[in-house]
């Protein structure tokens, strides 16, 4: 792929660390760089343009753990994701591998290990640390709930993320534009996709794609 051509979407909520990579892949990565600091607008991005890759921080507002990432992968699957996290644990990694990522980068990589992992993921194959390279899936809790977050639409997947927030029903349809029958039956497929019985139950499916919090 010709580089001047790129488009790279850096999604972090951080505007320093946002900038701070842009800075760090100058000169290394010729692209055209674009932001998105929440999953919402990230989801805003992608509908108005795909990039040629995501770097994706799992922990944005909106995220839960994973589920971005799911998404990505469920929705827009043409597009290249590579997450870059200051969770650098063999579980955080293999889970998101096992989640379908096309690489892993952590934080603390030096900017040559940046430009490195982005080429090699735009060349089509999957980027690890070497570090990591041996680390394999071992446990798998999760995938259930992650292949069935996967079948919800968009506007399913957002709905849900309202109920995370515990906003009320006639709040959704005013934020979305819709009426309150339109979210009822959104959170009746939602509940038949995830397979649980309530709002309450959803949200725990997806508090349950929550990293661990490490206590420094």
């Amino acid at each position: 792929m010709d580089q001047a051509e790129l488009h790279i979407l850096i999604a972090d909520d951080h505007p320093l660390f946002r900038s701070a990579l842009k800075q760090a892949l100058a000169g290394r990565i010729d692209a055209r760089w674009d932001e998105a600091d929440s999953a919402d607008s990230l989801e805003a991005k992608l509908k108005h343009q795909l990039p040629d890759l995501v770097l994706l921080d799992l922990e944005m507002p909106g995220s839960h753990g994973y589920s971005t990432l799911i998404h990505l992968r469920s929705h827009y699957p043409a597009v290249p994701v590579v997450v870059i996290s200051a969770h650098e644990d063999q579980t955080t990694v293999t889970k998101a591998l096992s989640y379908d990522c096309q690489g892993f980068i952590p934080k603390s990589s030096d900017p040559e290990q940046l430009a490195e992992a982005i080429q090699v993921v735009l060349e089509g194959d999957t980027y690890l640390p070497a570090a990591m390279a041996h680390w394999v899936e071992e446990d798998g809790s999760g995938d259930d709930i992650g292949a069935r977050l996967a079948e919800l639409t968009p506007q399913q997947y957002r709905v849900l993320q309202m109920f995370a927030e515990g906003m009320l029903n006639k709040q959704i349809a005013y934020d979305l534009g819709v009426s309150e029958a339109t979210i009822k039956a959104h959170a009746t497929a939602i509940f038949r996709k995830l397979g649980v019985r309530n709002r309450t139950q959803a949200v725990i499916a997806l508090q349950g794609l929550e990293m661990e919090k490490k206590v420094l």
